[in-house]
């Protein structure tokens, strides 16, 4: 077995299918069909279930993708550890929740001082973003917190103070039956107060339109088409304008706090140290 037999399983496994990940991976499709059985053989067990419309892991392919997972990246950071500690330089993977207003500030001053480094952003929410970092898919996340995880190291980010959002001037909890709740999918942090909020009051919404992008969410609610609950500081060019206006949640459901998270046992490359360097730069600013 080599590790571009586990670098291929890893490509079919994401993608389902023998032509995606031959094409990702530059190879002819033989290549990668011939270097799959082969895997099976030398493991005396099918990896995949087949089908006409591709290829789908079993029980035993789960337990190789975990395996494969955790052997890949620890040959990452073997190859990192001997990287420019002054001059890092590669690929920094980072998960965001869409309304970090720190994020362009955090950005812009580790790219003037690392331009080598290629960071990729990746959108999500809180629980989907907590899961990528634990299975080693990001090499961290900003997401709402506090998280409490026994793999999971975080750095307080920034306080914020959640309002609910509405096309109108006025607003009463009544509105909430009356009218649309415009969130982002299950797991988000701010949709989780809001959540809380309402069961203890006992109120039920007339309907929860699920939207994956904040400037879908905002848009919707300009247009009056409901109400949604974000970060004020989220909103607040756009309260300025009168576009929108932020109307307050009560204790103990307001505060909201951004950390930026990362697998405590995995390695700190220097890449991802001097990312973590900034975050803390900004914070104590």
């Amino acid at each position: 077995m080599e590790f571009k037999d586990l670098k291929i399983f890893q490509s079919v496994a994401t993608h389902g299918s023998v032509s995606k990940a031959a094409l990702e991976l530059n190879y002819v499709q033989s290549n990668v069909t011939a270097r799959i059985k082969l895997l099976e053989k030398e493991l005396q067990t099918p990896l995949f279930y087949r089908h006409k419309r591709g290829m789908v892991l079993n029980t035993e392919g789960k337990r190789l993708l975990e395996h494969s997972r955790e052997i890949l990246s620890k040959m990452e950071e073997m190859k990192s550890s001997f990287q420019n500690k002054s001059h890092p330089s590669g690929v920094l993977e980072i998960g965001i929740v869409e309304t970090v207003v720190a994020l362009p500030f955090i950005l812009s001053s580790y790219h003037s001082k690392y331009p080598n480094v290629e960071i990729s952003l990746k959108a999500g929410v809180t629980d989907q973003l907590l899961q990528e970092v634990i299975d080693m898919k990001l090499d961290g996340a900003f997401v709402t917190g506090p998280i409490r995880h026994p793999l999971i190291e975080q750095v307080e980010v920034i306080q914020e103070k959640l309002v609910l959002v509405t096309k109108g001037n006025a607003f009463s909890m009544e509105d909430i039956t009356t009218k649309p709740l415009l969130l982002y999918n299950k797991g988000c942090g701010y949709r989780g107060r809001l959540e809380s909020w309402m069961k203890v009051e006992g109120i039920i919404p007339k309907q929860i339109m699920e939207f994956g992008t904040f400037g879908t969410i905002i848009g919707s609610v300009a247009a009056g088409i409901g109400i949604t609950i974000l970060p004020e500081s989220s909103i607040a060019q756009l309260v300025a304008s009168g576009t929108v206006f932020g109307h307050s949640v009560p204790e103990p459901y307001r505060e909201i706090t951004t950390i930026f998270i990362r697998r405590k046992d995995s390695y700190v490359t220097s890449t991802l140290q001097c990312f973590m360097d900034e975050i803390i730069a900004r914070t104590y600013e």
